[in-house]
């Protein structure tokens, strides 16, 4: 069964240290869980014993996580600007967690945008009797130097913190794990540079954070009552500069150190488009995070520690497991799971033109199927390789993603 999967999965992991859910727990409500924190908190919240209650957008999306028929889960599609839907689905829950942005979807609107959904949520949220609301914000000092991204956050907290349901502020600055933009962006920046040319922010400290940890916070302050109503920043032992992270990386990669030159020229704009040609990080994502990088992300102070103690990991630790799940094909989410799902667009209809081709083979439906799962990564295509590196190549030049992003398993569509 699905259910006894995931706690065999989690048998030995750092969830077990957390106590099991009350037997007449409330159901907890995830949003984002077709993301990258949400993605990873459900089956850690399965792990011990909660009751999940998720809301997306896209059902089809949510299907596909091995954690979706799991007996405890219960999926509803939401729009979650709709708030009589969204008080709906929140009844009866206990603790909802907030954890959605649109800086994609919404384009340079994003700021106005998130503040409303959360003000929504606030709202729908009290409605309905939610206890507390949880969520995972940014790191970084107030005031008017933060970025338009960490500024967004911070107003999205501001959003929640002004409901009359409490609000547990979690902030986090780079997460470090499989698959997370912050540390695709590292990796294929070190991978494919051995000199760089960079802004003067890689000289800009930031304390990582292990995305295990970041997940381990999140759970227990569901079992940690004195959370409730505090806003706590998350970080790792290790405070560092950009740069020194960037030589972290080298050596856990192998390489040589890099040669990195800063200079005060490069606008966030144009190292927005630097890291998309590089990396596989959309300009639409990249943009905010390379402004934020000019902030000074650093915990204020030790008390998230001290309520929820936890073994915090090393940002060389850090960096090399992620690196091992991601040569082992075992990465749960990545950073851009939560963008659109592939189809025509809503105005598309009219005439439909269909090609079909089919030619007989003595080969079982299921060789097939595993075949046809293998294609694109590093197995390549059925014919003309060079092609799709083309066709990769023009779709890198007007924004898209190109071949760098990437397959979470190479064996399985997923």
């Amino acid at each position: 069964m699905p259910q006894q999967h995931v706690h065999q999965e989690f048998s030995d992991h750092p969830a077990s240290a957390l106590p099991l859910a009350p037997p007449q727990a409330k159901p907890v409500l995830v949003t984002g869980a077709t993301g990258y924190i949400g993605g990873r908190l459900v089956p850690w919240l399965l792990a011990r014993g909660w009751r999940v209650r998720v809301v997306v957008r896209s059902r089809e999306k949510v299907l596909a996580r091995p954690w979706a028929d799991d007996p405890q889960v219960e999926v509803l599609t939401l729009d979650l600007a709709d708030q009589t839907a969204l008080t709906a689905a929140m009844r009866g829950c206990g603790a909802a967690y907030y954890l959605v942005h649109s800086m994609i979807s919404a384009g340079a609107d994003f700021h106005d945008f998130d503040r409303r959904l959360a003000e929504g949520f606030a709202a729908a949220a009290a409605s309905a009797g939610v206890e507390r609301i949880i969520y995972l914000g940014g790191l970084g000092e107030e005031g008017s130097s933060l970025s338009a991204h960490l500024a967004s956050r911070r107003a999205v907290e501001h959003a929640l913190a002004a409901g009359s349901v409490p609000l547990t502020a979690l902030r986090a600055g780079v997460i470090l794990g499989s698959g997370s933009a912050s540390f695709e962006i590292l990796r294929y920046l070190v991978e494919r540079l051995p000199c760089m040319v960079t802004p003067r922010w890689v000289r800009t400290e930031c304390q990582p954070i292990a995305v295990r940890n970041v997940l381990y916070a999140l759970l227990s302050c569901l079992s940690t009552p004195k959370t409730i109503g505090a806003t706590l920043d998350l970080g790792g032992p290790d405070i560092l500069t950009y740069q020194q992270l960037m030589q972290v990386m080298a050596r856990a990669l192998g390489l040589r150190p890099r040669w990195i030159i800063p200079v005060p020229i490069l606008s966030p704009r144009l190292s927005s488009w630097w890291i998309h040609l590089v990396t596989p990080i959309d300009h639409r994502l990249a943009r905010p995070l390379a402004e934020g990088l000019r902030n000074r992300v650093v915990c204020g102070d030790n008390r998230a520690a001290e309520l929820m103690p936890q073994r915090l990991l090393g940002v060389q630790e850090a960096i090399e497991l992620a690196l091992q799940r991601t040569r082992g094909d075992r990465i749960e989410t990545r950073w851009s799971d939560a963008g659109a799902m592939p189809g025509d667009p809503q105005w598309a209809g009219g005439t439909v033109l269909s090609d079909t081709r089919m030619r007989p083979t003595s080969a079982s439906a299921a060789a097939i199927f595993a075949s046809l799962s293998r294609i694109g990564g590093e197995h390549g295509w059925f014919a003309t390789d060079s092609l799709w590196k083309v066709r990769g190549f023009l779709d890198s030049l007007v924004g898209g993603p190109g071949l760098r992003r990437g397959r979470r398993d190479q064996q399985r569509l997923s």
